[in-house]
């Protein structure tokens, strides 16, 4: 047992950030010290210096001895790592599928007991966006890429059913600093946001295996997050501030257009990403 007085120690032992190098990996890392006394980042990528706290591994997911190091002693994962846009197959399958796949499987082997996933939006885009989604909604991916996380939801969900270890499925909209185009008016989550929606996912007493929808508290509304209500998560930003970027505030109503008829936007319109033989 420690000896660490109670009101110093921190809720967990070490956290795993994946993907740490990235978009969202960059805003995550910094609200973990206040969370575990060890934060371990990985990614593919070069990492920035270590803090004190901070322990670093450059690897790919791929590999899955390395993985297996990886995980080893740590308490929870925030999973953010792997292919974040539509790929050739082969990309994605390495990062998002065998990635995931050796994740999982260490996690399991080394007594984790929550992972946080970075799902997507992307898992439902072929919903038209005259619906509103939630939680048990079916899943209609709009490109290989949703596939695939379409994929990380179903082995998550396995990994609880046979094992026990839970996780919270985040279906990301569009974090940014602000939204990119009028259709992340509507997906728009803050980076604030997702901060709050992972700390709710990770000290939430007991989570099973949850989808939530990230989405800022936005004008428009596609996602209805009433059965992850148990998460705590109340959204205290809004995309309406942005509503001037654009000089529409949400996509027509083009029924010829399909990037304008379905959530997934531009993304289901992608043409198949393979590689030249």
């Amino acid at each position: 047992m420690s000896n660490e007085p109670a009101a110093q120690r921190k809720p967990f032992r070490r956290l795993l950030l994946t993907g740490a190098a990235g978009n969202l990996g960059r805003q995550m890392r910094g609200a973990l010290a206040d969370w575990a006394d060890i934060v371990r980042l990985s990614d593919v990528a070069p990492l920035d210096d270590a803090a004190p706290h901070e322990e670093l591994a450059v690897l790919d997911l791929a590999d899955r001895a390395a993985v297996d190091a990886l995980v080893e002693g740590v308490d929870a994962i925030v999973h953010l790592g792997g292919i974040s846009v539509d790929a050739p197959f082969d990309d994605l399958l390495e990062a998002n599928i065998r990635g995931l796949y050796n994740l999982y499987s260490a996690a399991h082997k080394h007594g984790v007991k929550r992972i946080v996933f970075a799902s997507s939006n992307h898992t439902i885009g072929f919903h038209p966006t005259t619906s509103v989604l939630d939680a048990d909604s079916p899943q209609r991916p709009d490109s290989l890429y949703g596939v695939t996380k379409c994929f990380g939801e179903s082995l998550s969900r396995y990994y609880y059913d046979r094992f026990g270890l839970e996780t919270v499925c985040v279906r990301i909209g569009s974090s940014f600093e602000e939204p990119k185009n009028p259709r992340m008016l509507v997906t728009y989550l803050s980076y604030r946001d997702f901060i709050e929606l992972v700390r709710c996912s990770l000290f939430t007493n007991r989570v099973g295996h949850a989808i939530v929808y990230g989405a800022s508290n936005n004008p428009v509304k596609w996602w209805d997050n009433t059965k992850a209500a148990f998460l705590g998560f109340n959204p205290q930003d809004s995309s309406e501030q942005f509503a001037g970027l654009f000089p529409l505030a949400a996509p027509t109503d083009n029924r010829d257009d399909p990037a304008q008829l379905y959530q997934g936007g531009a993304f289901v319109l992608g043409e198949p990403m393979e590689r030249s033989k």
